[in-house]
């Protein structure tokens, strides 16, 4: 289980206004990723779904410091994992 809560109106769509109109392509990836893998944080994956949002690509992290985990930030870029070779 991942929570959003208010980060999504407190800080996603402020940092990344662009995103505000992705919210089910931003749960999607965190339930139905094409990658996962960990953050250089610990307690922390990142998520990335394909061909959704804005941009190629969608990064979502998770934080599960705490329980059920949260989602922390949300990125569209253009830009592949280094760890993932689709």
């Amino acid at each position: 289980m991942v929570r959003l809560a208010r980060i999504w109106e407190d800080k996603i769509t402020r940092d990344h206004a662009e995103l505000r109109a992705h919210l089910e392509h931003v749960l999607a990836a965190v339930t139905m990723p094409d990658h996962a893998e960990p953050d250089p944080h610990a307690r922390r994956r990142r998520y990335y779904r394909r061909r959704v949002g804005p941009r190629r690509r969608l990064l979502v992290v998770v934080s599960f410091e705490q329980q059920p985990g949260r989602i922390i930030t949300a990125v569209a870029t253009h830009k592949d994992p280094k760890r993932w070779k689709p």
